[in-house]
């Protein structure tokens, strides 16, 4: 009876407890953003934004509106706080801190990556002939990253006579990168600093010139591309080449070859390449094929010949062709591997005897050995319809030895040589899931298939814990990109697995947008096709409610930046549906984005979104823009992330969207807004640090499902 009775008491006391949280909640009051009326007129249409002054990034009342949002945020999380770390750990703990990659030599070193226990951030270092031989070290990005709020380096280019390496630096989070160099025989790191470059670079043959790629310093287009000699002022620097198509970007590379230097210039629908050869860098740089709109092509040489990945001809999922080096233009082109209506050509790589492509068919990845001699090919063979299977680093070029990496829903990433000719496989590492409670048999994964609105079959990869029954009760995130032609492949995840031992169902929905199902799967996803996106989203979400993985108040929905416009249109569109949604760095005030082109990106989005400047483009972007179709209805539990120095979607439009939200929206349901004022587009820059963003992520879903630990 005592027994009984504590039982009840304590019931009691839970009860009362929840209801105090409740309470407090309630009293916490959240930030209300002023209004200052700012009219915005185009095509005869007038558009009224009340919060446009939150474009004003040096004005102290933005900033004060942010840390506001930051501590309600702070405020109506304290209660989770504890669950946060605990997931942190957890999540922490499952990663092998002293990792190091698989090495792959490049003209006579062995190169690795490796980080040490409890450190943040890696250590780059080779190997002289063997692996037996003395580490040297080239960067420990743990020492270089001192006294920063956020590290990033990239683009590390050894000269071919393994003596410099240039290197790429943003402590900023602007993706604006200085270029330096550093002598590896005397450890000295040159006083010469190339800014707002994209961080990468390209040596000539002669180890002294190094060409690479600079940003105009308000849009952050690459649009320049420079010639730096060693010992010289970068001031004076060559200009070689200049983008003048506010569309376009460019870059510059090496050949695999390493024969010819590249540069590159590319929008969403045209390409155009320049060749030189490395040993001439004072030459003058060759157009390969002139850009002709809707052409797009891409370039890789092989002896005597330049091969040609190309959508030539009508060639929708690309075909591949080649060409003689002194006859690059199209008309000379002739076919290697034809055009297919059901395969999607995505790379190549060539070694000596084999050429090795990258396909996809019905949504899975492939892999074709072909031997150049045509005495026969074979594809690699994977044995589900949930995995991801990639070439990895192959820089020799006479061997056999094909690297590539494998890991799908419910097995952690391996990294495989395979032998082309005796067909063998050696697995080099496995990913380690440590802790000891991670058995990839206690998960499956399934593919299944939705029906779109109208009449289009939607692939969907599914991954949950076995024994789960299907009865609507499942706590389910389903999560979507849908854009640029971007496919989100089946991948493991370690961190995936503190929602899936807590029971949920994880789910990817390939929509369109993506190439998932070949290049016409993202033709249907943009322009005036692109609210296939998120119909097919919401079509997805409705057949998983029919099929009983879940129901509308245990779904949740995530993406991030065009993802994050995702969740935008489907939250106006379809709120019932859920009963939260992450939106990450959320691009959803798209035709204000998309009229203002001194915005980083907005020109070069011309071709995926519209140009608002066209009434019919702004008449369709303004029927779904997530900021311009706020109305007063019920709104999900809502999680919107974004940092201060997101170069990619400015902090504004979360801001803005938020505040837009807040004024609107009739229900009583979460809205938290979290900026993170030291990062940007990628979120916090150590591997540590980034799993706490994670954590708030999940603790905001677990906490709307009552999981408290």
């Amino acid at each position: 009876m005592k027994y009984l009775i504590f039982i009840i008491l304590f019931g009691n006391f839970t009860f009362a407890l929840a209801q105090k949280q409740n309470d407090l909640k309630k009293e916490i009051l959240p930030p209300k953003a002023k209004k200052i009326e700012k009219k915005l007129e185009i095509h005869g249409d007038v558009r009224v934004d009340n919060y446009y002054w939150m474009n004003e990034r040096e004005n102290p009342e933005v900033t004060n509106y942010l840390n506001e949002e930051n501590e309600y945020n702070e405020q109506m999380t304290a209660h989770t706080k504890q669950l946060q770390e605990e997931l942190f750990n957890e999540m922490k703990g499952r990663i092998k801190e002293d990792d190091k990659s698989v090495p792959y030599k490049l003209n006579g070193y062995w190169y690795l990556t490796r980080f040490e226990k409890g450190k943040d951030y890696p250590i780059y270092s080779r190997k002289k002939r063997d692996l037996q031989a003395g580490e040297e070290v080239l960067f420990n990005v743990n020492e270089m990253a001192e006294g920063f709020d956020y590290y990033s380096l990239g683009g590390l280019n050894v000269s071919p006579d393994n003596k410099l390496v240039a290197f790429g630096v943003d402590t900023l989070s602007r993706r604006k990168y200085t270029i330096q160099v550093k002598n590896l025989e005397t450890g000295e790191i040159y006083d010469e600093k190339i800014e707002n470059t994209t961080g990468g670079s390209t040596w000539a043959a002669d180890n002294k010139t190094l060409f690479y790629s600079k940003k105009d310093e308000t849009t952050l287009r690459p649009y320049r591309i420079y010639k730096h000699v060693l010992g010289t002022d970068p001031a004076k620097d060559e200009l070689v080449f200049e983008e003048t198509d506010e569309t376009f970007g460019t870059y510059v590379y090496k050949s695999k070859s390493r024969e010819y230097i590249i540069i590159g210039s590319g929008s969403t629908l045209t390409t155009e390449y320049r060749i030189l050869k490395a040993d001439n860098p004072e030459g003058e740089f060759k157009v390969f094929q002139p850009r002709e709109r809707g052409l797009e092509y891409s370039i890789s040489h092989y002896g005597d010949h330049f091969y040609v990945l190309t959508n030539k001809d009508k060639a929708v999922n690309f075909k591949l062709m080649k060409t003689p080096l002194d006859k690059t233009e199209k008309e000379h082109w002739v076919d290697v591997i034809p055009h297919r209506e059901d395969y999607l050509l995505e790379d190549i790589d060539i070694f000596k005897k084999y050429l090795v492509v990258s396909e996809r068919n019905n949504g899975l990845n492939k892999i074709r050995i072909i031997r150049w001699d045509n005495s026969g090919e074979h594809y690699i063979p994977f044995d589900n319809e949930t995995y991801t299977a990639y070439t990895s680093i192959n820089p020799a070029f006479d061997t056999d030895i094909l690297r590539y990496t494998y890991n799908s829903l419910t097995t952690p990433t391996s990294v495989v040589d395979y032998n082309m000719e005796t067909k063998e496989k050696t697995v080099l590492k496995e990913q380690e899931v440590l802790g000891g409670k991670f058995n990839k048999e206690n998960y499956t994964s399934e593919r299944i298939w939705a029906t779109a609105e109208d009449g289009t079959k939607i692939p969907v990869s599914l991954v949950y814990r076995k024994g789960i029954k299907l009865d609507g009760t499942n706590p389910l995130l389903q999560y979507a990109y849908g854009s640029y032609g971007s496919t989100i492949d089946p991948y493991f995840s370690t961190v995936r697995l503190s929602l899936l031992d807590r029971g949920f169902i994880y789910a990817i929905a390939h929509i369109r947008g993506g190439e998932y199902l070949g290049r016409n799967w993202y033709e249907d996803g943009k322009l005036f096709s692109k609210c296939n996106t998120f119909t097919d989203y919401i079509d997805v979400s409705k057949y998983l409610i029919e099929q009983k993985y879940t129901s509308p108040d245990h779904l949740y929905a995530m993406g991030g930046s065009a993802g994050g416009l995702l969740m935008g249109a489907v939250v106006n569109m379809a709120p019932e549906l859920y009963n939260g949604v992450i939106a990450a760095v959320p691009f959803v005030d798209v035709v204000t984005t998309m009229l203002d082109d001194s915005i980083p990106l907005t020109t070069g989005e011309y071709d995926e979104w519209g140009n608002p400047n066209n009434k019919e483009y702004y008449d369709y972007m303004m029927s779904y823009s997530p900021y311009d179709n706020v109305v007063a209805q019920d709104y999900p539990n809502m999680l919107v992330t974004t940092g201060l120095h997101d170069s990619q979607v400015q902090y504004w439009e979360p801001a803005k969207w938020v505040a837009k939200l807040r004024e609107l929206k009739t229900d009583n349901n979460i809205l938290l807004f979290h900026t993170n004022m030291e990062a940007g587009h990628g979120g916090a820059s150590g591997r540590f640090e980034a799993l706490r963003e994670v954590a708030e992520e999940y603790a905001f879903l677990l906490d709307l499902e009552g999981i408290r630990e």
